[in-house]
């Protein structure tokens, strides 16, 4: 497991408090933590999680169909994509 930087002001915690507010982050968002930010004021702690980004991979509507790529299409829809008219659209006048 990578270590994750817990950023603590204010005041001090140790590694086990650490390491819950690590946990916590990890169950609530469901995605890998890249560093948290801690604000200690008396009883309370302000929390920032700071997530590593998610690899986003292009998505097209492409003859009725969403997909990512044109590999598990056949050479019929292949062929569909190739020759379907492709408009543009002028931002300028907006």
């Amino acid at each position: 497991m990578n270590e994750i930087l817990v950023n603590v002001l204010g005041g001090e915690i140790n590694e086990e408090e650490k390491k819950a507010y690590i946990k916590r982050g990890m169950e609530k968002y469901g995605r890998a933590l890249n560093y948290i930010d801690l604000k200690l004021d008396g009883e309370f702690v302000d929390i920032h999680y700071h997530l590593k980004d998610v690899p986003f991979d292009r998505i097209r509507r492409i003859t009725g169909y969403l997909v990512g790529t044109l590999d598990r299409f056949n050479n019929a829809k292949r062929a569909e994509e190739s020759q379907r008219v492709k408009h543009k659209v002028d931002i300028e006048g907006v």
